[in-house]
């Protein structure tokens, strides 16, 4: 029996290795679920790998591993937005007469030890350095050690970027961009220029594209016809531009701010014939934005994501629809497809690949270019 523990702890020992510190993954801490061991990368092919160390002894403890996996997967799916999720289960102690079965969404594998790896091509298509990684010249209490050690210090290194992304930080440019606001609007009630900023400096397509005054579709986003639409969309701006600027970093969050709002003014001169204003189509960017990083950090934020972001987004874009057009929801539309797009193609810090970067940023650009050429070429006054 001391044996059969020590050969199953040094087996899980090293997979645990292997899927920490060189693919990433994470535990998963889970009610109930004894001798065997979760873990998540949600970017990765398997985004669950199970180190399963528990006796399976007959076919129908092996069924019931199954259905208890696919249960736990489905309030994983749940949890973390997934559309889909696949699950490798290594089994570490399974009777020779069990036959193993590769099922939807779950391929199973047997270990003894690293070299039973052989016997499945599909895990070395997805893993095909683990034999290699998993070959230590360590053995015993030095082999435990460093395995303790490297996943010690990946887990610190994890945990420090996630404190680096999450841990607050000062929300400047939205302060910057309030300030901006507040004084055009004080410029607008207090000194009498209301007339003047709408005439000269709102979103009305007439004068983008018949008079060329390209302007518009930025000045029109820090202008608002009263105090209660003042209030209302700086009140979003700083709850919504705060948390965006801290978690992407000031630079980004500039330029998702101005493209978020240049996108909603582009889509709103396509489809509303009437002067428009106000900062809402680039807070339904920086919505768009936390929607994208959100599921990016959904291990962190998967809850939120559900209860608070996307119903904010879905009933105030219902409320736009059946404003009867005192709300302009084109540009709201705009403003979040666009916060979706530039975010990215801007990265979000620890998960964006360079490849999703450079077709988000490309995406980004076609966007506008298609909207442009929509507005100056098919829309008549």
């Amino acid at each position: 029996m001391q044996d059969t523990l020590d050969r199953k702890n040094l087996i899980a020992m090293k997979l645990l290795h292997y899927f920490i510190t060189e693919k990433n993954y994470n535990p998963i801490i889970l009610q109930g679920a004894e001798d065997e061991i979760w873990l998540e990368n949600l970017n990765s092919d398997y985004k669950i790998v199970r180190i399963v160390s528990n006796h399976i002894h007959n076919e129908e403890q092996f069924d019931f591993d199954l259905y208890k996996t696919r249960h736990i997967m489905r309030k994983i799916k749940k949890k973390t937005l997934s559309f889909k999720m696949n699950a490798l289960s290594i089994f570490t102690d399974i009777e020779d007469n069990v036959k193993l079965e590769n099922v939807k969404d779950i391929d199973c594998i047997s270990l003894y030890d690293e070299k039973d790896l052989k016997n499945y091509d599909f895990v070395f298509e997805k893993f095909p350095d683990i034999s290699k990684k998993m070959n230590f010249t360590e053995e015993g209490f030095q082999l435990f050690m460093k395995i303790t050690a490297d996943i010690n210090r990946k887990n610190k290194e994890d945990a420090i970027k996630v404190d680096d992304v999450f841990k607050p930080k000062k929300p400047y440019v939205t302060y910057g961009l309030i300030a901006i606001n507040f004084v055009i609007f004080i410029l607008m009630f207090l000194f009498g220029k209301y007339d003047y900023f709408i005439q000269n400096f709102s979103t009305y397509g007439y004068d983008i594209i018949v008079h060329h005054e390209y302007y518009r579709l930025i000045t029109g986003a820090f202008l608002h016809g009263n105090i209660a639409h003042f209030i209302f969309n700086m009140y979003a701006l700083y709850l919504i531009g705060s948390q965006i600027e801290s978690f992407m970093g000031r630079a980004k969050y500039t330029v998702i701010y101005l493209f978020s709002l240049l996108s909603g003014s582009l889509l709103s001169i396509i489809f509303n014939r009437y002067a428009s204003i106000g900062a809402s189509g680039a807070i339904f960017g920086l919505l768009g934005s936390l929607l994208y990083f959100g599921y990016h950090y959904r291990v962190y934020l998967g809850g939120v994501i559900k209860s608070q972001i996307i119903p904010i987004i879905v009933i105030n874009l219902v409320i736009g629809f059946l404003s009867g057009g005192t709300i302009d929801n084109y540009a709201h539309i705009g403003g979040l497809i666009g916060g979706i797009l530039i975010t990215t193609g801007l990265g979000v810090k620890y998960k964006s690949s360079n490849f999703e970067k450079i077709n988000g940023a490309i995406v980004s650009i076609l966007f506008v270019i298609f909207l442009l050429f929509i507005a100056l070429n098919y829309v008549k006054f």
